[in-house]
């Protein structure tokens, strides 16, 4: 079976798994069919797979792995399919991102993880009580993984709105938040990402609730992150989804337009002594 769906292979961890995938069977010469004799599956499966229209399991990593003398390497791609870095309450989300056409958030005290610097996310995350070296060092790399949607080849359309106070909020000392600061005007430079910031005195008090972030495939939400204490979740109730909507349009209507905050980050960045 021909595989004619071009693959950007940094758009996702699925999507690695298949450009590799295809990129190495093609390498020994072996056709869809006859890959899938040699481990047991059907032509369609490995079609899908290769298309990244199905996700792979372990054991087919595994087995990937065993055919072509290269142990632990598909493991490896499988399990940033899964988004192991992650926390496992946040994994369904993960999967949500990276299906989105759009993305619409808003988030009241931190930096949107989408838009994180590593050196920030290292601050933020750090901070759970607990947590050790290498938890710490999978979530970072987990995070920044996720920024991967804003560059890639189809990426989202992303609309952030940030409270002032986060923006205010000195995470990590003086150099990491002018880093993330410039971060961000760098990212407002992309087309297919708004950032606009809620202003301190916004009337839009039931933002102070908490941050959320909804996905929207094809312009109807699909699913959303509500954060919380000790961890948020996701969910994709339809009644909660169109309440969600109506609480991000109060907010961005008292938001700043993006050039007024773009301005506001400016000055902010400014005032960061270095």
């Amino acid at each position: 079976m021909s595989n004619p769906v071009r693959i950007d292979p940094d758009e996702s961890p699925r999507a690695r798994f298949a450009y590799e995938l295809r990129e190495l069977r093609r390498a020994h010469g072996l056709t869809q069919r006859r890959f899938g004799e040699r481990i047991g599956y059907s032509e369609s499966t490995i079609g899908m797979i290769e298309q990244g229209r199905r996700a792979p399991t372990q054991h087919f990593a595994d087995l990937v792995d065993a055919a072509f003398g290269l142990p632990g390497t598909f493991a490896k791609h499988y399990l940033k399919t899964t988004w192991a870095g992650a926390p496992e309450h946040f994994r369904p989300w993960l999967l949500e991102e990276q299906e989105a056409t759009s993305l619409r958030g808003y988030e009241p005290t931190l930096i949107p993880g989408l838009f994180e610097t590593e050196a920030y996310a290292r601050a933020v995350l750090r901070s759970e009580p607990g947590i050790t070296s290498r938890e710490l060092d999978e979530r970072v790399a987990a995070r920044m993984e996720r920024k991967a949607i804003i560059t890639r080849e189809k990426p989202p359309l992303i609309i952030s709105i940030i409270d002032e106070g986060a923006l205010r909020r000195p995470v990590g000392g003086a150099e990491v938040m002018r880093e993330q600061l410039q971060h961000l005007l760098d990212l407002a430079r992309y087309p297919n990402v708004t950032l606009q910031v809620l202003p301190y005195t916004a009337n839009a008090l039931c933002g102070l609730q908490g941050g959320f972030i909804i996905a929207e495939r094809d312009g109807r939400p699909q699913a959303a992150y509500i954060e919380g204490q000790p961890r948020g979740r996701t969910v994709d109730d339809r009644d909660l989804l169109g309440q969600l909507m109506r609480r991000y349009d109060a907010i961005r209507a008292e938001a700043y337009p993006q050039s007024h905050s773009l301005k506001l980050i400016e000055e902010l960045l400014d005032d960061v002594q270095p």
